[in-house]
């Protein structure tokens, strides 16, 4: 089981966050976002509801392709970083990615043998999802709590931040549209509005207008009327169409 820093380390974290650049936070956040809502719907799962049944199982899938990405992405790209400059220093996180890549396809198996189940059969297998899902869950909040806190202070020390912007970009230019549009989704249901405001701030200048105003369309579906007025604000976009902004 992935370990919990101490208070300590907590605070120098927090501290050097607010003037480095974060690898991190914003995509934990995301995938935080999505476990638990994934979670909560496998929790309360009408088994015999065959289309209740096949949405939740087909989250259930989605959430397990993302998460699998996002190990790969971090393993070729920030413990790749990390290794160059202090070989051994991802070995903890690297190890627990080996079990995340088990605990995934046992629930993959899972899924699909709820998806196929007879009648009688999908309510224990149903709760067995839900638990085995949850220790998943708990697994990776863990495991994210140490790589925002404990890979980020060895990034930070080894790299300056031109280097680590530049290991993100062609972290995210490796991302394909599909993808992007799933992160897009979950980190405007989670990220706070100046968060967003930063990230749809870059994404303006660094997309084409196209795929930008794609991304901008698929957070204004994830944001209530408040969030998405905080938004557009900040964009310096109308909260409503056809309103004239000054």
């Amino acid at each position: 089981m992935t370990r919990i820093v101490s208070p300590l380390h907590l605070a120098q974290g927090a501290a050097a966050a607010t003037s480095r650049f974060d690898v991190y936070t914003t995509i934990h956040k995301a995938l935080r976002q999505f476990m638990a809502d994934t979670l909560a719907r496998a929790g309360r799962l009408d088994a015999d509801d065959d289309r209740e049944r096949e949405m939740v199982l087909d989250q259930v899938e989605a959430l397990l392709l993302q998460m699998r990405s996002h190990l790969q992405h971090e393993n070729h790209f920030v413990h790749a970083a990390i290794e160059a400059r202090r070989p051994g220093g991802s070995r903890t996180t690297a190890a627990d990615h080996v079990g995340h890549l088990e605990s995934m396809r046992n629930l993959e198996d899972e899924a699909q043998a709820l998806r196929h189940a007879r009648p009688a059969q999908r309510g224990a297998l149903a709760l067995r999802l839900y638990r085995h899902l949850g220790v998943f869950v708990g697994e990776n909040l863990e495991h994210m709590h140490v790589e925002e806190i404990e890979n980020h202070a060895c990034l930070w020390e080894l790299y300056n931040d031109d280097e680590l912007m530049d290991m993100h970009a062609r972290l995210l230019a490796s991302i394909g549209p599909d993808e992007m549009a799933t992160t897009a989704r979950w980190m405007a249901a989670s990220l706070n509005p100046q968060e967003l405001a930063t990230l749809f701030t870059e994404a303006r200048r660094n997309a084409p207008p196209e795929a930008f105003s794609a991304l901008l369309d698929i957070a204004r579906a994830q944001l209530d009327d408040s969030r998405w007025a905080k938004l557009a604000r900040a964009l310096g976009e109308p909260p409503v169409p056809g309103l004239v902004t000054v």
